[in-house]
């Protein structure tokens, strides 16, 4: 189901020797690169959740708009240095089998980069995505902590036994192998969860398993001290509906009063730069409810904001 990314669908433009852009130093082939970019085109699991569906185009259209952003040109050398690293190895086209089956395989795909020591980054599709991330931690046998960037926790009930876009994290704190360690969710607004899952937290709170913070309580300060507080290795997954409606129209469940665009950008730029960050994903973006791509450029600028943290985890490391 792995499709490789055809760079000449990405209609990217030819870039001058003085203007060049991101798809200039993204690999096309792994030649033991540290970064690995991954699609997951799936809204299967959106369609179950009753969301709207169309985050399974959203991949390729992130990949486009990230691909023809410049490099940051304050820290320009070390930039594009990173982007040598990272390679774009394709897309699980997750629609074309079942949804179980396709978590499956994104799991073996991220376990093998792990393994490697490489650094996986996923664009989906929805948020069932994240439980397929997850599970690469499962295959690998190493435990990890989850923070979420949401307006929602996704801790639904499966639904006649099957998990779906609501459903990631307690799919994963209730996972038979004990990997996941804990759970954050920072954006929650209070009229987009139900007493019932945010009591779900709350039970698992006295173990140290999960934690939320709404929206109003969110500031650069208390982001930062997310990312410090989490123990061991930890994934990241951003879900684009965190955002206001008029800022990202273009997402599976648009949400009225999100988080403020700085400090959704910020909070991907700390996970860029914090070193206990292994994993990274980016989730439900619809273009097919976007207004003239602007949606879909967002999605992008997060990217950028993660990989120019990225820069400077990987400057430090080399200081």
């Amino acid at each position: 189901m792995m499709k490789s990314t055809d760079f000449d669908s990405l209609n990217l433009p030819e870039a001058a020797p003085d203007d060049l852009r991101i798809g200039s130093y993204i690999q096309a082939k792994d030649e033991d690169q540290k970064i690995t970019i991954l699609g997951f085109a799936s809204d299967a699991g959106v369609k179950l959740n009753n969301g709207r569906p169309g985050a399974a185009i959203a991949p390729n259209l992130i990949r486009s708009a990230f691909y023809r952003m410049t490099p940051d040109p304050a820290v320009w050398k070390s930039y594009t240095a990173l982007l040598a690293t990272a390679h774009d190895a394709g897309t699980i086209d997750a629609n074309s089998a079942n949804l179980e089956a396709a978590q499956q395989e994104l799991g073996k795909n991220v376990a093998a980069l792990l393994q490697k020591g490489q650094f996986p980054i996923i664009l989906g599709g929805g948020h069932e995505t994240s439980y397929g991330h997850f599970l690469g931690y499962v295959d690998s046998n190493r435990p990890v902590s989850i923070i979420n960037w949401d307006a929602h926790a996704d801790v639904r009930e499966l639904k006649d036994g099957k998990g779906h876009s609501g459903s990631p994290f307690r799919q994963a704190l209730e996972h038979e192998s004990g990997l996941c360690k804990s759970y954050i969710v920072g954006g929650l607004k209070r009229q987009s969860i139900s007493k019932a899952h945010l009591d779900y937290l709350k039970e698992k709170i006295p173990s140290h398993r999960a934690a939320y913070y709404f929206k109003g309580e969110l500031s650069k300060r208390i982001i930062g001290n997310i990312y410090d507080r989490a123990e061991g290795d930890v994934m990241v997954t951003m879900d684009m509906d965190a955002l206001s409606q008029s800022v990202a129209p273009g997402v599976s469940a648009p949400n009225p009063d999100g988080i403020p665009l700085p400090l959704w950008l910020h909070a991907a730029y700390c996970a860029g730069i914090s070193p206990k960050v292994t994993s990274f994903d980016l989730v439900e973006l619809n273009p097919k409810f976007d207004i003239d791509g602007h949606t879909t450029r967002i999605a992008a600028l997060t990217l950028w904001h993660f990989f120019k943290g990225l820069t400077l985890r990987a400057k430090k490391a080399s200081s």
